[in-house]
């Protein structure tokens, strides 16, 4: 160990850094890992990207690789309220002593680079801690989300084994491109040759993803209407979702899903081709997850959670508040057609949005339901304005809509709004505001 730091030290070396910087490119985390000994090569497991679904796949994929008795070490991405959720061993965030550790041990490397090749992003520290620590807990399967795109991001020096595009649609266009072929290529070149891939894209955002995977000689698994993993609803509820479902030679009927939406089936299809990708991967390499068997699947899809995505907490003072981190127009969509099915219909929402995104079109596939919305922003300067979001939402839908000036304030005024005291509240918009509404629901939870 190089050295030891506090947490709030930790979390202030990162926090220097800038949430939002970004600068893609692959030299910078390349060096740093090279410095520490390259740990990222000790990793067996999945890398997945795509504009939609990766946390949700990757919480299904590893609930049922616990169910299993298999060690899971997972990146999620953005954190929600602490930066410990950045690392995750069986779901579990690190302690705080041993986030400050894991963090105080790549210090030196990323001075050290910085040096030649300029100061790394807080993504690429937070990537490189992640690689080290995961390495040195011997984690049996590690699954990683890609932050943004693919081909540039800080995540594509790892080659796991399994690469996974869950999804392409259109977000971050200025870094990937305004069409879906030009983000679908982003995405499709975390697939590295001797890998084998998943994906659940389809239209135009696929055509890249074939191709990458038929010049490079890699098999594909394809989630999705007609394809080998494919599912039919049956039952769509507060409960979560059954689902038949048609996994590659295999049928699981009355598959239980513990995660709320109608979009989670085609994430559970995309989540059970990855888990067949990573037995496939690990008998190649002598190591089977022979335990990974459908009574796992079924007992870690039943069990799954996703904290901020379609997550409905009951709070003695708000009551029940259902937060969903939809922030580009498809999530968005998904979030929509959750409510009808869930029967909500004119709720308060809470909502917020930063700069980069395409706000008008996240707001018009909610204004179909007739929500009475509350416009906030989180504290942060790349945050929209509350008074912005109302002027937008009022192009759209004509009138209503009321703005709060912090997340506390607007939760007070959608509590208000209530037509009954059981109805939920919605939170979305915006990772970043569904994580500080967390992090005051749940505030034993909470903490940078």
């Amino acid at each position: 160990m190089n050295g030891s730091l506090s947490y709030p030290d930790a979390v202030r070396a990162l926090q220097s850094r800038g949430r939002f910087g970004m600068r893609l490119g692959l030299e910078r985390i390349a060096a740093i890992l090279a410095e520490l000994g390259n740990p990222e090569r000790h990793l067996r497991g999945a890398l997945v990207a795509g504009t939609n679904g990766k946390g949700s796949v990757v919480a299904l994929a590893r609930s049922a690789l616990n169910a299993a008795g298999i060690r899971v070490g997972s990146m999620p991405k953005p954190h929600l309220v602490s930066y410990r959720e950045r690392i995750a061993l069986d779901g579990v965030p690190l302690s705080e002593s041993a986030f400050a550790d894991a963090v105080a041990g790549v210090l030196p490397a990323t001075d050290a680079v910085a040096s030649r090749l300029g100061d790394p992003t807080e993504f690429e520290v937070l990537t490189a801690v992640a690689f080290a620590e995961l390495a040195r807990q011997r984690v049996e399967v590690a699954l990683v989300e890609v932050g943004l795109g693919g081909r540039l991001d800080a995540t594509n020096v790892l080659d796991p084994g399994v690469a996974v595009v869950t999804n392409v649609a259109k977000d971050h266009e200025r870094y990937l491109g305004h069409t879906l072929a030009a983000i679908g290529a982003e995405k499709a070149a975390i697939i590295k040759p001797g890998d084998l891939a998943v994906t659940g894209a389809r239209g135009r955002g696929l055509r890249p993803v074939l191709d990458r995977c038929a010049a490079l000689g890699v098999p594909l698994r394809r989630a999705g209407p007609r394809q080998a993993y494919r599912w039919a609803l049956r039952d769509a509820g507060w409960d979560g979702l059954l689902l038949d479902v048609r996994a590659g030679g295999r049928e699981l009927r009355d598959l239980r899903v513990g995660l709320l939406g109608v979009h989670q089936a085609q994430n559970a299809a995309v989540a059970l081709a990855m888990l067949d990708a990573l037995r496939d991967d690990g008998e190649r390499r002598g190591a089977r997850l022979s335990a990974l068997d459908d009574d796992a699947v079924r007992r870690g899809f039943a069990a799954a959670r996703w904290p901020g995505r379609l997550e409905l907490i009951r709070h003695p003072r708000f009551g029940p508040v259902l937060l969903d981190g939809a922030h580009n127009p498809a999530g968005a969509r998904a979030l929509a057609e959750a409510m009808v099915r869930l029967g909500l219909h004119d709720a308060p929402l809470v909502f917020g949005a930063m700069r980069d995104k395409r706000v008008a079109a996240v707001l018009r596939q909610l204004a179909p339901l007739r929500p009475r919305p509350v416009f906030t922003h989180v504290d942060d300067p790349h945050a929209l304005a509350s008074s912005a979001l109302l002027r937008r939402w009022r192009r759209i839908a004509g009138d209503g809509g009321r703005i709060a000036e912090d997340p506390a304030g607007a939760l007070e005024l959608a509590a208000d709004l209530r037509r009954a005291p059981d109805q939920p509240i919605v939170v979305a918009g915006s990772l970043y505001l569904v994580g500080a509404v967390r992090g005051m629901l749940l505030p034993e939870r909470s903490g940078a």
